[in-house]
């Protein structure tokens, strides 16, 4: 491959030359197959700001790729993507036409950092070739996954998925809590107590914030206030997004003040990055924070690096008037990965894929290799999971970034191998099923919200134009009453026209667009 170039151009001309790129036909796809020696491929792959993956000097070195390939004779070409600046990499990666055999999306054919090269011709339709060699693929895939990459009735991508979309959780420093003496907080205002309480002991962030209210947005959840793309409700028989509920926003908004103004959330929250974020936890300077359930375990054992008497436990989340909350209900699909129609053994590719939800692969991406990383006798698995920060590190990306395809719910292999990882698959299927918020979505995105970028939020985190009006009013900068003019603002930039799209949509059950109603 060639190396990405700089350079600034529109998704829009992106997808206007990606369409004269394809050119293999489809049957010439289907009857592909590896003609007997290494198959040769490149992949792009998001970095998901995993340390190991940031930090690798040639990732195509990794020892981990190198046992990839050995067990799926492949020869793999990984081009990696910095996880801050994907859809920008992304779209310059079409625009050049410097696209690899495999790229990697962020969930269905419509995402914004596929910049339209679906649609374009860009990839080849994979159902022929799913029947002839990836049938343990079909049969392990949920079909709503496969509905996300499907398009015009064919099938495009093979999605990693999520059986249980309720992933992100309310975190708390549990030793702290016994310290204080206080009970499990249930509500926001038992919340802003525990928070309280932390300062006075000397936590130095009682609460965790990061920007853009990134993992940071729990009390938005209290109240169903959630200004993301799929966070939609019906309103005077129209579709809206839920930030119009005035009355929960500016409660959710209130609540941020409140711990702004207290000290009980860091002044500089608007500019913390996801570095800084994560180091602020492993270093046991934060008491409440949002987390990926998954990751529980991990976190635990690079917290006690530090502080070697911490314990986290994963607590309901804040309920508001409702009685409910949670996080934002994610995507069916996490990663999707995408044929070039210019591939030469396309055949070659599906059966890689297919290897990764064989029994095989589930042992080598959970344990490793055996007599290296574990043992095995009469059936039973000896493995030691790492404690070290860098072991940590290091079993992270082997499970969920090198396997590229599973359910990204938790992994049930090493769970099931302590009774903490027991308990936190029970965390799972009692506590966060019941959590957790949702709304009418659309798929692909509204036309509106793609002509005005200003007012278009994404997966988890607000439109630009509400953005700067939440930190301001958080910040005591605008009065948090002043809502409903940024309600105004948003519509008259556009808003109108996506309320109108979503609604006319929604009522002709237009057959082009897929619309998924709340979950829970």
């Amino acid at each position: 491959m060639k190396k990405w170039v700089k350079v600034g151009m529109a998704s829009v001309l992106a997808t206007s030359m990606l369409a004269g790129c394809a050119k293999s036909s489809d049957k010439q796809a289907a009857e592909g197959g590896n003609s007997g020696g290494k198959a040769k491929f490149s992949i792009s792959m998001r970095t998901l700001a995993f340390n190991y993956v940031e930090k690798s000097p040639n990732i195509n070195e990794d020892k981990w790729v190198k046992k990839l390939e050995e067990k799926t004779n492949t020869d793999l070409d990984i081009v990696l993507v910095p996880h801050k600046e994907f859809e920008q990499k992304m779209i310059q990666m079409f625009a050049t036409n410097d696209i690899p055999d495999v790229v990697q999306g962020s969930g269905g054919v419509a995402g914004k950092e596929m910049a339209g090269s679906v649609q374009a011709g860009v990839f080849m339709p994979l159902d022929d070739l799913l029947q002839k060699y990836g049938q343990n693929l079909l049969k392990k895939i949920p079909k709503e996954a496969w509905q996300k990459e499907t398009y015009q009735g064919k099938i495009y991508a093979i999605p990693e998925f999520l059986s249980n979309p309720s992933r992100r959780a309310t975190a708390i420093r549990k030793d702290l809590l016994d310290k204080a003496g206080l009970p499990v907080p249930k509500t926001v205002d038992e919340y802003l107590n525990v928070l309280r309480k932390f300062k006075e002991m000397g936590v130095e962030q009682p609460y965790q914030g990061r920007e853009n209210f990134k993992y940071a947005d729990t009390f938005f959840g209290a109240y169903d206030v959630f200004p993301y793309l799929s966070q939609s409700m019906l309103k005077d028989n129209q579709v809206v997004p839920k930030f119009f509920n005035v009355d929960g926003m500016q409660k959710a908004l209130q609540t941020y003040k409140t711990m702004f103004d207290e000290g009980l959330i860091s002044k500089e929250f608007a500019t913390i990055n996801p570095t800084v974020y994560k180091n602020n936890i492993l270093a046991g300077k934060a008491g409440v924070w949002s987390m990926n359930a998954n990751e529980l375990l991990q976190w635990e054992q690079q917290l006690k690096a530090s502080v070697p008497t911490a314990k986290i436990e994963l607590i309901p989340s804040p309920v508001g008037p409702d009685g409910k909350g949670g996080y934002y209900l994610y995507n069916s699909v996490t990663r999707a990965w995408f044929i070039n129609k210019n591939v030469k053994d396309p055949a070659a590719i599906i059966k890689f894929f297919d290897w990764m939800v064989s029994d095989e692969a589930e042992k080598f991406f959970t344990f490793g290799v055996e007599g290296e990383n574990y043992t095995a006798k009469d059936g039973k698995i000896d493995y030691k999971a790492p404690t070290d920060p860098q072991g940590v590190d290091e079993e992270r990306y082997r499970q969920a970034f090198l396997w590229m395809v599973q359910d990204t719910t938790y992994n049930k292999g090493t769970l099931s191998l302590t009774e903490d990882g027991k308990k936190l698959m029970n965390i799972y299927d009692t506590m966060l099923s019941k959590e957790g918020r949702d709304g009418i979505q659309f798929e692909p995105r509204l036309d509106a919200y793609i002509k005005n970028p200003d007012i278009s939020p994404e997966s988890d985190f607000a439109a630009p134009v509400l953005m700067a009006h939440m930190v301001k009013m958080v910040y005591g900068k605008e009065p948090i009453s002043d809502w409903p003019k940024v309600i105004e603002e948003w519509k008259s930039k556009g808003g109108n026209d996506v309320i109108k799209e979503a609604t006319e949509k929604y009522n002709k059950k237009d057959p082009n667009v897929t619309i998924s109603m709340p979950r829970r």
